[in-house]
């Protein structure tokens, strides 16, 4: 009997992508057939994610056009996996009676044996959504005694989605370039009035040290060269695990992969950046000098509000202190205006901040209440017209910004990582630059997919490089 084919579909951040190819992975070994295209599956497995509006509606759109394909006769299922599904779970599948079934993390470990019955009919229950946080001890270090109970999307452990114990890796590529995240942890313990993540993605769980070198070994040994540590919260790896200096220790580690030329870090806390992790950065050649530091914003009294720390001055000597060491370093960033409280000078000192920031990227969102979290519960609320006006001032300076940013690297020398050649041009990107939203490189010159060159940068288009050299 012929394998059936099933297509697993991902949106929102790179920590969704690892999660879908631990399902993959798990498909596979279920006896699942891995297709690309949704059109050609039998079964359409989408990962959603529920972190702001915009996402919750791509989720929703991905999810009809998926339901769709049933009219054709070869789609049977179509099934809601992911943060929205964990977050909404049975409110979900009253409202898109078109998805088969809806299933939250804890289904995951069986992920294949369940979708082998929605295929043949079966219709199981929604998933009922709970806090997360509430699973595993108050106390980091007292989680290591319970998580193996408790399902751990990405960790790519068999069985119990606990962090991983041995040296199989439980993962199933679905991008075959020569970059890919790597989860490092999982959840979040920060209580940002903003952000509903931690209810739904638990407390914070970090891998074992060992447990990431084996998955950075498995995807070298498939064609990576760059490897994309991500998790809700980076600069946090090894709170639970007694080691006070455990991100330097895996920075250190896999610095010494054969095989392994990049490794690049995200979502760095500000108040957490301790000067060993900084130098750790800036000082192993593997670790390119990339920071990703959602500042939020830089009033004082706005970031208490939101309950997180530090203010513009602390910020700028940050930054400072990584251009001291590497003028080069690549910064990228995120901020929410409107956030209630908000006042005309708060805005002011976030659009001078923004000014002397000078970052390579900087996403700017408007303050939209997430139910569930504290902000919507607070007074003085921004009126709507007055968030939109500010987020668009700024959104406007912010590409300026940028655009200056890109235009002051022409002359410079950088390395590449080549990702792909089309209509005879090859793009890549530079050290300073993450995947997918951070701009390209397009080389005129010749080079390969899976390439590291030297090139130099001779123009910009925006925020995107042109670079040339010898191969």
């Amino acid at each position: 009997m012929p394998a059936t084919r099933v297509a697993v579909v991902t949106l929102g951040c790179a920590r969704n992508e690892v999660d879908s190819e631990e399902l993959a992975g798990r498909l596979v070994a279920g006896g699942f057939e891995l297709v690309s295209e949704p059109a050609d599956a039998e079964a359409v497995l989408v990962n959603t994610c529920g972190f702001i509006d915009a996402a919750k509606k791509d989720s929703v759109d991905t999810l009809l056009a998926a339901a769709d394909l049933k009219g054709d006769g070869r789609t049977k299922a179509v099934v809601a996996v992911g943060c929205m599904a964990e977050r909404y779970g049975s409110e979900l599948a009253e409202a898109m009676p078109e998805a088969d079934a809806v299933l939250g993390f804890d289904s995951y470990p069986d992920i294949a044996e369940r979708l082998t019955q929605i295929v043949h009919g079966a219709r199981p229950a929604s998933h009922q959504p709970s806090d997360r946080r509430l699973l595993l001890p108050v106390a980091p270090v007292a989680r290591r005694r319970a998580v193996n109970s408790v399902a751990v999307p990405g960790f790519g452990a068999d069985g119990l989605l606990g962090p991983a114990s041995g040296p199989r890796v439980v993962r199933s590529r679905l991008e075959k370039g020569p970059s890919a995240p790597l989860k490092i942890a999982s959840g979040c313990d920060r209580r940002c009035a903003f952000c509903a993540i931690p209810s739904f993605r638990g407390s914070y769980v970090s891998r074992e040290i060992d447990d990431v070198v084996t998955e950075a070994r498995w995807l070298v040994d498939n064609g990576v060269r760059e490897v994309f540590l991500v998790s809700e919260n980076t600069s946090s790896y090894g709170k639970d695990l007694g080691e006070p200096r455990a991100l330097e220790t895996l920075l250190d580690r896999l610095s010494h992969l054969d095989g392994l030329d990049w490794v690049r870090l995200s979502y760095l806390q500000p108040a957490e950046i301790k000067p060993s992790l900084l130098d750790a950065i800036l000082s192993t050649p593997t670790v390119v000098d990339y920071f990703d530091i959602p500042f939020q914003h830089a009033s004082s009294e706005v970031l208490r509000r939101m309950r997180r720390f530090g203010d513009a001055d602390a910020f700028l000597d940050l930054l400072g202190r990584i251009r001291t060491v590497s003028p080069q370093a690549g910064v990228r960033s995120n901020v929410i205006v409107g956030f209630p409280g908000e006042t005309d000078r708060d805005f002011a000192v976030l659009r001078d901040f923004v000014t002397a920031a000078d970052l390579d990227v900087l996403g700017v969102f408007a303050y939209s209440d997430e139910e569930g979290t504290e902000g919507a519960r607070l007074p003085d609320h921004v009126p709507d017209e007055v968030i939109e006006e500010r987020r668009a001032e700024l959104a406007d300076l912010a590409l300026l910004l940028m655009e200056d940013r890109a235009a002051a690297r022409v002359g410079e020398r950088v390395e590449v990582l080549v990702e792909t050649h089309e209509d005879g041009v090859a793009r890549g990107r530079a050290r300073h630059q993450g995947p997918d939203v951070d701009g390209t490189t397009s080389l005129t010159m010749p080079a390969t997919p899976g390439d590291i060159v030297m090139a130099t940068v001779t123009d910009c288009e925006g925020i995107d490089l042109v670079a040339a050299g010898e191969p």
